[in-house]
Order: C-alpha cells, then structure tokens, then sequence
C-alpha cells in the first residue's frame, strides 16, 4: 500500500487541469497522482493521457456530484492517506511533508487542511478554507482567516498548528481507514458542506481535525457557486 495519493475530482474542469495540475505533478514527486473523472464532455480525460501520463484516471462514467463522487473514486485508491484536492488549486513546494508528518506523529488525527490563501490575491486568505473552520455556539459554520465575505490578510496571525473542527474539501488530507470507517461523504449532499458534517463525525468517533500552517496553497475557488448564493454562507 502506498503512503499518499492525491486524487482530484473533475467534471469538465479541463481549464483548470491545463492551469493548475503542473504544480501538482511538480511538487507531488513520490506520490501517485489520480483525476477521477465524473461523466466529464470537454475531452479532459483525452487531454490527460496526452498531456500527464503520469497521471492515474479513474473514470466514473457520469457526474455523481462531489461525495458520491469521491466515494467511488477512493474505493479505487490503495493508500493510508489521501488528498482530496480541488482541481483548481495551486500547491506550492513542500505542500505534502508538514501535514503527513502531522498525521504521522499522532493516530488521533483523521483529517488535517493546509493554509488555504487566494490564487488570485495571494497574501490573502481564500473563502472556502482559509485557516481552518470552525462552529459558532449556534452550529454555524466559519474559518479563521474569514468573516463572512472579508478575507483577512496573511500576516502570520494563524502560523501555529491548530486542532479545528472542519478542514475545508477543497484540501483535505484524511486518513484512508477512518475515512471508509466512516461511510465517507454523505452523499445526500451533492456539493458543499459535506466535509463539515464528515469532520463532525470524525470529531464524534473521537479523531482531531487540524490546521497545518507549514503547508501552504493556493485556491482559486468560486468554480460552483457565486459568493452571493445563500449556499456559500455554509461553506
């Protein structure tokens, strides 16, 4: 069994792949790397074979939406972490080392998110993650680095390993056998807040979330939904 691998969900994301899946292959090195195809029609998979050999396809044959999708995809995936990551993410150098080690030194850890910053304003956080979220004594959802829609500046105020309460799916390491204990995604959610009710399970069996700030990406986000659709408040 492999250590890590990271597996990307796509669905007519092709324009993301060509854009941010070279530094995935760049700074991935030693670790396999799948796209999980979901019914895609733009030629993605095409695109791949020509362009990312290295690449592992795993053709799902129609959109099963985000965590069905990711549900098929990591019953074909043999490994003790893995990384769902947003096909339009931007990692840096080192992205994989600080959160493995974390998951590493401590068994308790089911999932763990890196510093989330914005592709297209990168000293600031990015909507979806930010620092890592969190819930309110009302059960509402938020991230530090973020109030609503005003994104917080990156200057080091979140720089310290941090446990959370949700890691955000757009970079989310999870620990492979948790993750199936579990069921994985409820996919009674097609899209978004998924990953807040799996941390909350993950959290009710007793594991840790965390924010790991040695590892930084950058996301573009926005791809589904405009800030403005009251869904994204959940986010």
């Amino acid at each position: 069994m492999e250590k890590l691998a990271v597996v990307i969900l796509n669905y007519n994301g092709k324009h993301h792949l060509q854009t941010f899946l070279p530094s995935v292959i760049s700074h991935s090195s030693g670790f396999s790397v799948f796209v999980a195809d979901n019914g895609s029609s733009d030629d993605s998979i095409t695109f791949l074979k020509e362009n990312f050999p290295t690449v592992k396809i795993i053709s799902l044959g129609q959109n099963h939406g985000f965590s069905k999708g990711y549900n098929l995809a990591l019953h074909q995936v043999a490994s003790e972490y893995v990384v769902l990551l947003n096909s339009d993410v931007e990692v840096t150098e080192n992205w994989i080392s600080p959160v493995l080690d974390l998951l590493e030194k401590d068994k308790i850890i089911a999932a763990c998110q890196p510093k989330m910053l914005a592709y297209a304003q990168k000293t600031q956080f990015e909507y979806a993650g930010a620092a890592g979220g969190f819930l309110d004594f009302l059960g509402y959802p938020f991230c530090q680095g973020r109030l609503f829609d005003a994104m917080e500046t990156d200057t080091g105020q979140y720089n310290k390993t941090t446990e959370i309460f949700w890691a955000s799916g757009a970079c989310m390491f999870v620990r492979s056998e948790v993750y199936q204990q579990l069921g994985g995604l409820d996919d009674d959610f097609f899209a978004h807040m998924e990953e807040i009710d799996l941390c909350w399970r993950m959290k009710n069996a007793g594991y840790q979330i965390m924010y790991c700030p040695e590892s930084t990406i950058f996301h573009l986000g926005g791809g589904t939904l405009n800030k403005t659709n009251a869904r994204k408040t959940f986010l």
